[in-house]
């Protein structure tokens, strides 16, 4: 069996409906509505597997390609686009007396020409995003909690424990072992020294 050189309005109806449905409908639901499978949800799902598939129905696949493409240029927005769409919807809302809705649409045809600029300051912890105000009250702040510091008056206070009963000048770091047996021997010629 050879491929078809025509499109079927079967065909045709599945590519339309799958477009035109996408993302809302899935295929199968679009191969049912179209005609394929009335009775069985398996003979959709099997049609609409068949119709999208290029090798199988190649034409049917360029047809929903062009339906796509075509749709994407008809809802594309482009600024003279928006801007027209905004200035009927304002006139609309004239036209009922909604002011309310056609001041928002004014003020958003104007921002589409440039005309109003949203600006937002988002500030964080940082030094850089102070005020001068508040950076002064910052350093205040600052300079009182620290003042003993600053002044020179703090004072120091002793250690709280001991680590030895010898004196601070003996504790000395843990040194390597050959250095320990050295340490050992000499201690020994000292206190023999000493003791004569």
């Amino acid at each position: 069996m050879g491929l078809s050189k025509r499109l079927t309005e079967k065909q045709k109806r599945f590519a339309e409906l799958l477009v035109y449905n996408d993302g809302s409908r899935d295929a199968w639901e679009c191969a049912k509505d179209a005609g394929y499978g009335p009775g069985s949800d398996l003979a959709a799902r099997v049609a609409s597997s068949k119709l999208t598939n290029p090798q199988q129905y190649p034409l049917v696949v360029h047809y929903i390609g062009e339906l796509r493409e075509e749709a994407r240029k008809k809802f594309t927005v482009t600024m003279d686009r928006h801007f027209e769409q905004l200035a009927k919807i304002r006139d609309s809302a004239l036209k009922k007396g909604a002011f309310s809705a056609a001041t928002n649409a004014e003020v958003a045809r104007g921002k589409v020409a440039g005309y109003y600029i949203d600006r937002k300051l988002i500030k964080t912890g940082k030094i850089d995003n102070l005020d001068r105000e508040q950076l002064m009250n910052k350093l205040t702040k600052i300079i009182t909690e620290n003042s003993k510091i600053i002044d020179g008056a703090a004072t120091e206070e002793p250690p709280r424990k001991l680590l030895s009963k010898d004196s601070v000048d003996e504790i000395k770091p843990k040194e390597p072992k050959a250095q320990i047996k050295i340490l050992k021997s000499t201690r020994k010629l000292d206190k023999a020294k000493t003791s004569q």
